[in-house]
C-alpha cells in the first residue's frame, strides 16, 4: 500500500487549499484514512480522518468547522479541504491509512499502518 500526498503550498491567512492523498494497493472504502500534521519543533498532531465503514469523519477541535475531509472512491483519493487558513496551520501534512483501524482509534498515529511522504503547507502574509 502506498500513499501520495500533494497539494501543499504557500498561501495567505484566510485562503483555502485542498490536499490530496492518492492511495494505491488498497481501496479506500476498506481503509480508514487520517490526516496529521507536524509543525517545526512540535509533535505530530491529528487533523482529521474518515472511517472505512460508511465514511464517517472526525476532526480535531483546532480545525473543526474550517477543514473538511472527503473521498472519491473512483479515484481512490481522500481530500482535505482547508478553509480560513491561519498561520498556526503551517506544517507538513501527512496522510495515513489502515485497513484494521476502528473509529475510536482514528486520532492515534500508531494505529495506522501506512504513511505518505507529507506535503508542506505554509500560511503567511
Amino acid at each position: 500500500v502506498q500513499l501520495q500526498a500533494s497539494g501543499g503550498g504557500l498561501v495567505q491567512p484566510g485562503d483555502s487549499l485542498r490536499l490530496s492523498c492518492v492511495v494505491s494497493g488498497r481501496t479506500i472504502r476498506a481503509s480508514g484514512v487520517g490526516w496529521f500534521r507536524q509543525a517545526p519543533g512540535k509533535e505530530r498532531e491529528f487533523v482529521g480522518a474518515v472511517h472505512r465503514n460508511g465514511g464517517s469523519t472526525i476532526y480535531a477541535d483546532a480545525v473543526k468547522g474550517r477543514f473538511t475531509i472527503s473521498r472519491d472512491n473512483a479515484k481512490n483519493t481522500v481530500y482535505l479541504q482547508m478553509n480560513s487558513l491561519r498561520p498556526e496551520d503551517t506544517a507538513v501534512y501527512y496522510c495515513a491509512a489502515s485497513s484494521t483501524i476502528i473509529y475510536s482509534q482514528l486520532s492515534i498515529p500508531s494505529s495506522y499502518n501506512y504513511w505518505g511522504q507529507g506535503t508542506l503547507v505554509t500560511v503567511s502574509s
